[in-house]
């Protein structure tokens, strides 16, 4: 199984952006040489939740420092975008790292963001479903033209044309049911973000890849996107967890404004309405930790070999042979992300390479006990 890493770069308080920036940075520059299969670059905007406005050019810039590893997104938030241009950028950048790249999209939830880019949040769904087709058929074909609700485009080619195909290593993340459906149906993969318990993910999977071979795909393993907290012991690494993970909160609540509840009068955005009760729960101290507890209950934490044993079971239930570890997150210092990166390249790492256990199968359980709807957690 392939284990990648992603950059989230929290503002800190008292800290210049620069300084965090260039902390994650180098975060990044140890994934190559600790033995990673990959690097993944978030898209975020106007808040400090994750100084990462531009994923691409993240990935461009690493493009250039390394040879080996697999430059990802997780994700390109496709309404905020003209289509054609994140074509040619990716384009671009499959040249520049000689195609080791692949590309997840979502259609993101905060409406600070889509304010900030003029762009009607209520279209959020059908502007990503258009621009995610047209993008595929850009890169696709040689020459090409569209006729859509949102974009009209002449006949014309994308230059330079990209090397590798890397139309087919795209992903679809966090999207509603009518949206899952049409990305399964033009081929794309499942990226997920690890927020809800484990049997529900896998149950979103099924459903997914259902739809996929209902029309003819042959459906890629998805990729997971997780926390890591690692520690020689239990306690340690449940500490740092519910310390960091816990401080994400405030944040998410501060970007994306659940609380308020205003997300549910938002055409395509009805769902999220319901996690006001939970987030407006947040100043209670005992609401919090019970919260809290759940969110580090469904990471991977504790000591290496708990990593290893919760990692087996995750890809049992989900079939993924590609998760996304994110070691340095709720402001976390520097040095600890170091440490817990350090520590699971070194005792987790071969071990999920390499050992021939480590090769997924889905298998489903039946889905019992409450779920936790109402918890959302994004990346």
């Amino acid at each position: 199984m392939k284990i990648g890493m992603d950059l989230s770069v929290l503002a800190q308080p008292g800290r210049s952006d620069a300084a965090v920036l260039a902390e994650h940075l180098a975060l990044g520059d140890l994934a190559e040489p600790l033995g990673f299969d990959s690097l993944f670059g978030l898209e975020h905007h106007f808040t400090g939740y994750s100084m990462s406005p531009h994923p691409l050019q993240l990935l461009s810039y690493f493009a250039g420092r390394t040879k080996r590893i697999t430059l990802g997104t997780c994700v390109i938030v496709l309404p905020w975008h003209d289509p054609i241009r994140v074509a040619e950028q990716i384009a671009y950048l499959d040249l520049l790292c000689g195609g080791r790249c692949l590309f997840g999209f979502g259609r993101g939830a905060a409406s600070v963001e889509y304010a900030g880019f003029r762009v009607p949040m209520e279209e959020a769904r059908p502007r990503f479903a258009e621009s995610a087709q047209l993008i595929t058929k850009a890169l696709r074909d040689e020459e090409f033209e569209w006729d859509g609700e949102y974009f009209q485009i002449p006949k014309m080619s994308i230059r330079p044309r990209p090397m590798s195909h890397p139309e087919r290593r795209f992903y679809a993340s966090s999207v509603s049911p009518e949206s899952a459906e049409i990305m399964a149906k033009i081929g794309f993969g499942m990226m997920v973000i690890m927020q809800n318990e484990w049997v529900k993910a896998a149950a979103d999977i099924q459903k997914f890849r259902d739809i996929a071979i209902s029309v003819g795909h042959a459906p890629r393993p998805p990729i997971i996107l997780t926390n890591v907290s690692v520690a020689e012991s239990r306690d340690e690494a449940k500490d740092r967890a519910m310390q960091y993970l816990g401080a994400k909160w405030d944040s998410i609540d501060a970007h994306y404004k659940f609380s308020d509840g205003h997300l549910g009068k938002i055409k395509g955005y009805e769902s999220y309405g319901r996690m006001a009760k939970t987030y407006s729960k947040l100043k209670d101290v005992e609401a919090r930790q019970k919260m809290t507890d759940f969110y580090v209950k469904i990471q991977i934490v504790g000591t290496p070999d708990d990593c290893i044993q919760q990692l087996a079971e995750l890809q049992n239930l989900t079939g993924s042979d590609h998760m996304v570890c994110d070691f340095s997150y709720g402001g976390m210092p520097h040095e600890d992300g170091v440490l817990n990166m350090r520590l699971f390249a070194d005792r987790v790492l071969p071990v999920i390479q390499h050992d021939t256990a480590f090769k997924g199968t889905v298998n489903i359980p039946g889905l019992e006990g409450k779920q936790e709807a109402d918890v959302f957690a994004p990346a």
